[in-house]
């Protein structure tokens, strides 16, 4: 199973685009666990659950260097969500981006 993460500030409204990704996920019978979580628990998360996507919220956005410069070397694809897909809560294209950033780097 593929494990799509989002994280941004609280985890609300990431988590309902996670929720819209799932639902395209498995309408697509796509063998993937798609969540959210606030950014703090990052480090954590990626030591129990090893996501194979990292995705970060717009309003983290300043937080993506750091973040790539932390967990860059996990060979983890992090990237930051577009702000109009984010708005627009388009799982879909969300997911799509999401899955070619894995398997850009062969997960």
């Amino acid at each position: 199973m593929k494990k799509v993460y989002l994280f941004c500030s609280a985890g609300m409204s990431t988590s309902m685009l996670a929720a819209k990704m799932q639902e395209v996920a498995n309408s697509h019978q796509l063998d993937m666990e798609v969540a959210a979580f606030p950014h703090e628990q990052i480090g954590e998360i990626i030591a129990a659950k090893h996501p194979d996507c990292i995705l970060l919220g717009p309003q983290v956005k300043y937080l993506y260097d750091q973040t790539v410069k932390e967990y860059g070397k996990t060979g983890i694809p992090i990237a930051v969500i577009d702000s109009g897909d984010y708005g627009m809560m388009n799982g879909e294209k969300v997911l799509k981006t999401a899955i070619k950033m894995m398997r850009a780097v062969g997960k």
